[in-house]
């Protein structure tokens, strides 16, 4: 919703130091304030993996992009996102907006992700139709809710572990699924797995529902170029949806259809990896949800490493 005009002949009202820093500092990221309440952690907080994982842009690259694909081959979900949103129109505009909801519920303060699940739910309750092959379906299917959950999380963590840290533990990786359960509630699922275990019994159990269309491959064909910073950022766009490919198992790429080439695999874990360093590097230089999040509770950003 847009502010209300302020009259002309009205004086606007002193700002305090506090809004004057939040606003310089990214405050107006579409009103979401990561500064502040000062002290309250949020669903998760420092030292959760959840604030690790996501705190590395390829991670969430990558993993996005594999998302999407596993969410494309399922048929309600396909036409669901296909149908009714505005990604073929502005794709740009889109991934920023999933983008933000993710930042606003694993950085945010406690009302911020609680006011991004009821937008969010909002918009899916006017979301229903048949699919491409004439089932009826509806967004707030608890079922379709728990597949986008587990299929963003599958995607950021596995990315977050390829190309990020490749030692993170079992135990760790345990957390984080567990550490999103209150997400992917919040979003409407009433139930999801907490654990590696529970996941990948999950996947197998969705895998027969999967199938290879052509929506992905128009997904594929407008996530490769479209980038906020124009042709330079094309090569690493690129990049980052043959690192998604990569990032399935190879009964997944079967099931949905996609494949990238030997010679492509082998030059590409490389290059994720040296931007995946690069990124960790600036992480401790960059004013974005995550180090605002740090300064809202008071710490070091090193707990995003």
């Amino acid at each position: 919703m847009n502010a209300p005009v302020e009259s002309k002949n009205r004086a606007a009202a002193p700002k305090r130091n506090s809004d004057v820093a939040a606003a310089r500092s990214g405050k107006a990221r579409r009103g979401i304030d990561f500064l502040n309440p000062a002290g309250d952690a949020g669903l998760s907080g420092p030292g959760s993996v959840s604030w690790r994982v996501s705190a590395n842009p390829v991670a969430l690259g990558v993993g996005g992009i594999a998302a999407v694909i596993l969410e494309l081959a399922e048929p309600a979900i396909r036409a669901g996102v296909w149908d009714h949103s505005t990604f073929k129109v502005d794709p740009i505009r889109r991934m920023e907006n999933t983008g933000l909801a993710a930042m606003a519920v694993t950085y945010g303060p406690t009302k911020a992700a609680q006011l991004t699940f009821d937008r969010v739910t909002r918009m899916h309750q006017r979301v229903s139709g048949l699919t491409h092959e004439g089932k009826p379906y509806e967004a707030m299917d608890p079922e379709l809710l728990t597949w986008v959950h587990v299929t963003a999380a599958w995607g950021f963590l596995n990315a977050f572990i390829r190309h990020v840290d490749p030692g993170l533990s079992r135990a760790d990786q345990d957390r984080y699924y567990a550490e999103g359960e209150v997400v992917g509630k919040s979003f409407g699922a009433q139930w999801v797995p907490t654990s590696v275990a529970e996941v990948e019994a999950y996947m197998r159990e969705m895998g027969p529902r999967l199938y290879a269309n052509e929506t992905i491959h128009e997904f594929l064909a407008l996530v490769r170029n479209a980038t906020p910073i124009g042709a330079a950022g094309k090569p690493v766009q690129r990049l980052f949806a043959a690192a998604a490919i990569d990032l399935l198992p190879d009964w997944l790429q079967k099931q949905t259809g996609v494949d990238i080439s030997p010679i492509t695999r082998m030059t590409l874990r490389p290059a994720l990896r040296t931007l995946a360093r690069t990124a960790r590097f600036a992480q401790r230089f960059a004013d974005g949800p995550p180090q605002q999040a740090c300064r809202r509770m008071g710490v070091s950003t090193d707990c995003l490493l």
